[in-house]
C-alpha cells in the first residue's frame, strides 16, 4: 500500500500522534493537524502521497470514536464557559499572547542553560549519564516540598487553574504567580537533565497559570481605575487562551493549539482573540532569536529542520537548540547532491552488443552493471545482472509471443533487455538521476529494489527529446558512504563546538 519504507515510518507516526491528540482531547480536527505540524512537516513530507493524509485521518476519526464508546465524551479536563465582554478586550489578549511568547523564551532559555550545566557537571567530575537525571528529578522534588502543584496529577491542576475564584480549593494570583514560575524552572530542570518527560501537558498548565494571573491582574487595575467597570472577563477566559498561546509557542505548533481550543470550547468567539494570542505567542520567540538565527540554523541541520522529530522523539522545538546529537538520515540525504556519491568508473556499451558480449565486459571490469549509449552517446537504458536473470528466466510461452531472442544470450542485443525507465507513484519515469539530491535518488532505489542508477547533465548540454549525456553512475552502497562520512563529520563538529561551550560554561561558572 506504500511504496517504501519511509513513507510508511512517516503515515504511522503521523497517524499515531493524531490519533493520541484526538483521543486524549476529544479533538479530531486538531489531532489532524497535530500530525501535520509536528510529523510532516519536520519530517519535510507535506508533500506525501494522499494515502498517508488517509491514514492520519482515519486514525484520528477512529481513536476518537473509541474513546468516546470506552471513556465517555468528557475532555481531560473540564473546560468553563468562554466569554468575551467586548470588542475592548482584544488588545488584552494581545499582550497576553506576547506574554506567553516571553515565558516561552525564557522557558527556552533555561532548557539549554540547564543542559550546558548538566553536560560541565558531566565532563568535570565525570559522572555516568545516569547521574544527570537523577539530579534533575531530585531538583524538582525539592521544588515540589514547596509547589506540590507543579507535579503531574492527569490535568487536575489545570482542571484547578481553569476554575479560579469559583471554588474553594482553587489556587488564588498570587499563587498561581509562584506556580508558573515553579513549573518552568521544575521542567526546563528536568528537559535539561536529560530526564524523558514530554512538553504538552506541562505548557498547557504554565499556560493556564499565567493567563489567569493576567486575566486577574488586569481586572484588578481596570475596576480600581474605574469603578464598577465589569468590561473584562473572568480569568478563566484568559486562562484558556494562555493555554493554547504558550502550547503553541513552545512546542512551535500554532495551528493545533488554535484548533485544539476551539474544538474545546465549541464558541466561535474565542477564535479572534485566540489567534490573536497565539500568532504574537509565536512572533515573540522568532523575534528574540534573530541574533541567533545562523548559529542555529547550522546546527539545526543536525537535528532535521523544523524541530527534531524522528518518528518517537519529544515534539518540541526546544530540541532542535539543545540535541544536537540527533542526526536525521532522510533529511541530511537531502541536503546531499549526487556528485558526492557518483562515481565517474562506469562501462558503456552500444546497442548493438550482444547480451553476452555485456556480460564479459562486466565480468573483466568487475562491474555489476553497463550503461547502453546510441551511436550519438545518447543514454538508452542500463543493463543489471538482473535483467539478464529475467531475460534467462522467461517461459517459453512468452518466447512464442514474439521475443524468440529472449533466451539466448549469442544472438540477444542489449536493446531489448535493458531497463529504459520504470513507473513510480503512477507515472512513467526515467532511470535518469537528473536530480540534484540523494533523497530522491535513494526513495527510487529502494521504491523499485534496484542498486544502480545513470546520472546524466542536467542542461547545458544537446539532447535528443528525453535523452541526455551519461556523466557517472550511483551506486545504492554509495549514497550510505557518502552519509556516515556526512554524518561523521557533522559529530565532529558537534563535538568541537560543544567543547567550545563546555569552556565558555567553566568561565561563567
Amino acid at each position: 500500500m506504500m511504496e517504501n519504507n519511509r513513507e510508511r515510518k512517516i503515515a504511522l507516526v503521523a497517524a499515531g500522534a493524531a490519533s493520541g491528540i484526538a483521543s486524549g482531547f476529544n479533538a479530531a480536527v486538531a489531532g489532524c493537524f497535530f500530525a501535520i505540524e509536528t510529523v510532516l512537516r519536520p519530517l519535510r513530507a507535506e508533500n506525501s502521497p494522499p494515502f498517508t493524509t488517509a491514514m492520519i485521518i482515519l486514525a484520528s476519526v477512529i481513536s476518537s470514536t473509541v474513546s468516546n464508546a470506552l471513556l465517555g465524551t468528557e475532555s481531560a479536563f473540564t473546560v468553563p464557559s468562554y466569554d468575551l465582554k467586548s470588542a475592548a478586550e482584544l488588545p488584552l489578549y494581545l499582550i497576553l499572547g506576547m506574554l506567553c511568547g516571553v515565558v516561552s523564551v525564557v522557558f527556552t532559555r533555561l532548557v539549554s542553560w540547564f543542559t550546558k550545566a548538566f553536560e560541565f557537571i558531566k565532563e568535570k567530575f565525570g559522572l555516568p549519564a545516569v547521574i544527570c537525571p537523577a539530579l534533575g528529578g531530585l531538583g524538582a522534588g525539592i521544588i515540589a516540598l514547596k509547589y506540590p502543584g507543579i507535579l503531574y496529577w492527569g490535568f487536575t491542576n489545570v482542571n484547578e487553574i481553569l476554575h479560579t475564584g469559583k471554588t474553594a480549593s482553587a489556587p488564588g494570583i498570587w499563587l498561581l504567580t509562584q506556580l508558573a514560575a515553579a513549573k518552568v524552572v521544575a521542567t526546563a530542570l528536568c528537559k535539561g537533565s536529560g530526564l524523558v518527560g514530554g512538553l504538552y501537558a506541562p505548557s498547557l498548565m504554565i499556560g493556564a497559570a499565567v493567563g489567569a494571573v493576567f486575566g486577574g491582574s488586569a481586572a484588578e487595575l481596570i475596576n480600581s481605575a474605574i469603578p464598577g467597570n465589569a468590561a473584562v472577563a473572568q480569568p478563566q477566559a484568559y486562562a484558556l487562551v494562555g493555554m493554547a498561546a504558550t502550547l503553541a509557542s513552545v512546542c512551535s505548533v500554532p495551528l493545533t493549539s488554535v484548533l485544539l481550543l476551539f474544538e474545546l470550547t465549541k464558541d466561535y468567539r474565542i477564535l479572534l482573540p485566540l489567534m490573536g494570542a497565539v500568532g504574537l505567542a509565536i512572533w515573540v520567540p522568532s523575534v528574540t532569536n534573530q541574533n541567533k538565527e545562523t548559529e542555529i540554523s547550522d546546527s539545526s541541520n543536525l537535528a532535521g529542520g523544523y524541530s527534531s522529530l524522528y518518528a518517537a522523539e519529544e515534539l518540541s522545538v526546544i530540541e532542535k537548540a539543545a540535541d544536537y546529537e540527533a542526526i536525521d538520515e532522510d533529511t541530511l540525504l537531502e541536503n546531499l547532491r549526487v556528485s558526492r556519491a557518483m562515481s565517474k568508473k562506469y562501462l558503456k556499451v552500444s546497442m548493438a552488443v550482444t547480451v553476452k558480449e555485456a556480460m564479459k565486459c562486466m565480468h573483466d571490469s568487475h562491474q555489476n552493471c553497463v550503461l547502453v549509449v546510441d551511436e550519438d552517446d545518447f543514454l538508452e537504458g542500463i543493463l543489471t545482472y538482473g535483467d539478464i536473470r529475467r531475460c534467462l528466466s522467461k517461459k517459453p510461452s512468452d518466447v512464442s509471443k514474439g521475443d524468440s531472442t529472449a533466451l539466448d544470450v549469442n544472438t540477444c542485443l542489449v536493446s531489448s533487455v535493458c531497463t529504459r525507465g520504470i513507473s513510480y507513484r503512477g507515472q512513467e519515469r526515467g532511470l535518469l538521476t537528473c536530480y540534484p539530491y540523494l533523497a530522491i535518488a535513494k526513495e527510487l532505489m529502494e521504491a523499485k529494489g534496484i542498486k544502480q542508477l545513470p546520472v546524466v547533465k542536467r542542461g547545458g548540454e544537446p539532447r535528443r527529446g528525453r535523452k541526455r549525456r551519461v556523466v557517472a553512475v550511483l551506486h545504492y552502497e554509495s549514497i550510505w558512504i557518502c552519509l556516515r562520512e556526512e554524518i561523521n563529520h557533522r559529530k565532529s563538529v558537534y563535538q568541537h563546538r560543544k567543547e567550545n561551550n563546555l569552556e565558555e560554561m567553566a568561565n561563567d561558572l
